[in-house]
């Protein structure tokens, strides 16, 4: 990935987020949102979006860019990123979830987002979810409904679990069943 891919993709995400802000200030107002959902705790406006979005894109992409050069086997600057396709099954994937929690959550089924979010954890046993592709998704897909802020919160907090999860706890069962599955069967 490119610094010109890196510098464009900060750009769309910059503008989308500021068109976003404008709107939502000619239209009513921009939004603030309390953490947790309750009046007690502190509330967030949507204007940090506008900051926090453009810096966590520049972050990411460059967080991504750095892996994409270590895993490329002739470690070249000139890794590019159309030669790794998960990398925008993970982005689309997470992008898919973080729109399909907020449509839920706006509509009052807010069951539904609660097991949406508890299916993350067996599934963060199976895949990278951790990584900066599906933490931009996860962001981008829930700015809509949440701002900028909150889901770049709440992503991190999900992707380090996923990491605990993915990098820790994984190897482990993958020891014990392969352990377990190479005993020879009890005699009679």
């Amino acid at each position: 990935m490119t610094l010109k891919i890196r510098i464009y993709c900060t750009a769309i995400v910059t503008f989308a987020v500021w068109t976003l802000l404008a709107w939502n200030h000619f239209h009513g107002g921009v939004p603030s949102h309390h953490i947790l959902a309750n009046k007690d705790l502190l509330a967030i406006s949507n204007w940090w979006g506008g900051l926090v979005l453009p810096l966590l894109t520049w972050f990411l992409l460059y967080r991504l860019h750095k892996r994409i050069i270590r895993s490329n086997t002739l470690h070249s600057e000139t890794a590019t990123y159309p030669n790794h396709i998960h990398i925008r099954y993970g982005f689309f994937g997470a992008l898919l979830f973080g729109i399909l929690l907020s449509v839920f959550f706006t509509f009052g089924y807010s069951d539904l987002s609660g097991y949406m979010v508890l299916g993350l954890f067996p599934l963060a046993l199976l895949l990278p979810m951790y990584r900066a592709e599906c933490l931009l998704g996860f962001v981008i897909g829930m700015t809509f409904t949440f701002g900028g802020v909150l889901p770049t919160v709440v992503g991190s907090i999900f992707a380090s679990i996923s990491a605990i999860l993915y990098r820790l706890v994984r190897p482990g069962i993958v020891w014990i069943v392969l352990r377990f599955a190479h005993r020879p069967p009890f005699n009679k």
